[in-house]
């Protein structure tokens, strides 16, 4: 296993506004194998209904563990509520809609990309798959929904190489967002 940096370039109060930052982000990225992976801590029985209506196999565990509850053993998600959701390799077309089932719930929301574009005139290659990631906090401002906040954060992803930073504020520009300073290491 490795790890990619994941820079905050926008961390906004307006939800709309993030997701139209991932919308600009998306268009100038390689989508050809991109997917959508989705981590979400649920408590309202409401929201979760919700997102089953978005992610109808969805795979959880009891916050208290495994053993109060899972989708593996087959229990009642709502009788074992909080929750936490973890869901990989979804088509791309269920991330909005899993981000408008949330409500207040904390959630990350990661676009697995196939690469980011080479921009000659700001001296960057092209990145391709290991580093290429999207990621929104929802109610969060962290990656692991340890910081939960009304302020949502996008994180574009780097491998920490020559010219990510440049890649970053490059990333951030595009989106009228600048790099905060705040990098954390994400697991891929």
């Amino acid at each position: 296993m490795s790890n990619s940096t994941a820079a905050a370039v926008l961390v906004t109060a307006d939800l709309d506004e993030a997701i139209r930052a991932v919308r600009t982000l998306l268009e100038v990225a390689d989508l050809k194998y991109a997917e959508v992976d989705f981590e979400a801590e649920i408590h309202d029985p409401e929201v979760l209904n919700r997102v089953q209506e978005v992610l109808s196999d969805l795979e959880w565990f009891a916050r208290g563990g495994e053993e109060k509850g899972s989708s593996e053993a087959g229990d009642d998600p709502a009788a074992c509520l909080p929750i936490k959701v973890f869901d990989w390799g979804r088509p791309l077309d269920r991330a909005e809609p899993f981000i408008a089932a949330l409500a207040d719930s904390p959630a990350v929301v990661r676009w697995d990309l196939n690469g980011w574009p080479e921009v000659p005139e700001a001296g960057l290659e092209a990145v391709t798959l290991k580093y290429a990631y999207l990621t929104l906090s929802v109610n969060s401002r962290d990656l692991y929904q340890d910081e939960p906040s009304r302020d949502h954060t996008v994180h574009v992803h780097t491998h920490g190489a020559e010219g990510s930073e440049r890649r970053v504020e490059w990333l951030a520009a595009l989106v009228g967002g600048k790099a905060t300073g705040r990098v954390e290491s994400a697991p891929l």
